[in-house]
């Protein structure tokens, strides 16, 4: 159950783990816009947007198969469905697939052959004891990183531990897999092969938490998202978006300002970045930056909370999840995707 206390950080049941931030930014958006969520109309202009998921009760997390043709994401079917499930719909909504149906999953990512998915899933640790998120030294735990097919078979596991693995991708080149553990209170930024080895640790900052990460074209250099510790607990915590070599190197801050900036997602040609930016009095919005200049432009325009952008492959589609249609009362997001091909420079 996500249970809103007028902060970010609240206690959940661990099988709801992948959902935290999303809970936790929601929460806020709840908090400083009212009870409940409402159906809201735009209030500015934006480009037009296709709705995916309606035929779900929730979505969240969608990111285009490399033909563009479909989106994998972490869902649930009906109100009755208690845990969210790996999906894999078609970009126009009318076709979809479950890929796993036990345990909670989420994160989840198309490697680029097209033939492989890779997914976070507590469906071996179905036991695992709850956690507290407001406590480093009570995180829950029990997420695992499982590599299949398509269809959700032959799939391997290819980390094993009792830590919290998630928020996964993988590189263009399809030779590493991206992903943040959590450890003795701490979230940093790892990678390892696509069997699970060589494993290395990216990032090693005891007073941030990293995650959020993706690969840029390179396959070298990693975008991501972070917090300052010190930080935890406000109404408005600040984010800051970063860029990283995957050696650990050159770390680069890109979004020098207080603001709330988190969930970058970088285009095929590595020119620009979606990311969403909190607006005024808790409005979550969808952001382009083009990294060079740092220009940036609001691409979304609507009261409603608008998280988790992705780019499509043709790199002027992106998708993203938005509570703008939801009925009074409840906290449904569903999957959109939107043409923001007049926003590039």
């Amino acid at each position: 159950m996500i249970v809103s206390l007028g902060g970010f950080f609240m206690k959940f049941n661990s099988n709801h783990l992948p959902l935290i931030f999303f809970g936790l930014l929601l929460s806020v958006f709840m908090t400083l816009n009212g009870s409940q969520a409402v159906a809201q109309q735009p209030s500015g202009e934006e480009m037009p947007v296709h709705a995916v998921t309606m035929d779900f009760y929730s979505a969240n997390e969608a990111y285009f198969s490399p033909d563009g043709k479909s989106l994998i994401m972490q869902a649930r079917r009906d109100s009755l469905e208690i845990d969210y499930h790996t999906y894999v719909v078609s970009v126009d909504g009318f076709t979809y697939r479950r890929v796993n149906g036990k345990g909670h999953d989420a994160c989840s990512y198309f490697f680029p052959d097209g033939e492989r998915l890779i997914w976070t899933s507590t469906k071996d640790n179905l036991n695992t004891e709850e956690g507290d998120f407001s406590s480093p030294e009570d995180y829950p735990s029990g997420a695992e990183l499982y590599v299949s097919d398509l269809l959700g078979g032959n799939i391997k596991r290819i980390t094993n531990n009792d830590l919290y693995d998630a928020e996964v991708s993988v590189s263009p080149d399809g030779q590493w897999v991206l992903f943040g553990r959590r450890t003795d209170g701490s979230m940093d930024l790892w990678r390892m092969r696509t069997d699970g080895s060589e494993e290395m640790q990216i990032t090693h900052t005891a007073e941030r938490q990293e995650g959020g990460a993706f690969y840029m074209p390179d396959s070298e250099t990693i975008i991501y998202r972070a917090w300052k510790k010190e930080d935890e607990g406000g109404r408005s915590m600040p984010m800051t978006i970063f860029t990283i070599k995957h050696d650990g190197t050159e770390n680069k801050v890109i979004t020098d300002d207080p603001g709330l900036n988190w969930a970058p997602h970088p285009s095929p040609d590595g020119k620009h970045f979606v990311y969403v930016r909190m607006v005024g009095r808790g409005n979550f919005e969808v952001f382009l930056m083009n990294i060079e200049s740092g220009e940036k432009v609001q691409v979304t325009n609507n009261p409603a909370f608008d998280g988790y952008p992705s780019f499509a492959p043709d790199g002027k589609t992106i998708a993203f999840g938005s509570t703008r249609d939801t009925p009074p009362g409840q906290r449904r997001l569903v999957i959109y995707t939107m043409d923001i091909s007049k926003f590039l420079k």
